[in-house]
């Protein structure tokens, strides 16, 4: 009796997966959208998990310290890319890499949708402008303009929208 008894709730909770009333096709969820550069061009995306849980609550993203563990990948297998951000919202942030072109033909493979977090705070002697690509920030901290701070903050943040427009299937 046991036994025949087990089938049938497996059955009913494997079921409840693929129930009619949930329709992937025509449910949605909205997240909101961020910008960022990336070689002077701008991206969308969204931010969906950050390792970190203070930057977790500001942002409502999901708080996964886990993320962080990425980080300590063995060199030249590493995952995460960097993102350069700047405090109190000075300027969008700064991506590393971008998918080219966004979704199932994206050529660029040093893309990930992780990003560790590189805090860039402008020097006091120092005219802030805005930075728009890697190699600016980069220019900018070898002039000692800005510093950078490497954080241990790992976040999931993944391109939407490309600069010209094309996006990921559903993104409107």
């Amino acid at each position: 009796m046991k036994f025949a008894i087990f089938p049938t709730i497996v059955i009913a909770l494997l079921s409840a997966c693929t129930s009619p009333v949930f329709d992937a096709g025509r449910s949605e969820t909205v997240l909101p959208l961020s910008r960022a550069w990336i070689d002077g061009r701008v991206v969308e995306y969204i931010t969906t998990d950050i390792s970190d849980l203070a930057m977790a609550q500001m942002m409502g993203a999901n708080h996964v310290p886990k993320l962080a563990s990425a980080i300590n990948m063995p060199r030249g297998s590493s995952i995460v890319e960097r993102v350069y951000k700047f405090p109190n919202e000075e300027q969008i942030s700064v991506f590393q890499s971008a998918p080219d072109p966004v979704g199932t033909e994206n050529k660029d493979r040093s893309y990930s949708p992780l990003w560790r977090v590189v805090m860039v705070r402008w020097s006091t002697q120092a005219t802030p402008r805005e930075l728009k690509s890697e190699e600016e920030v980069l220019a900018a901290e070898e002039n000692k303009e800005v510093v950078l701070e490497m954080t241990n903050i790992v976040v999931n943040c993944p391109v939407t929208r490309s600069e010209n427009g094309q996006a990921l299937r559903g993104v409107r």
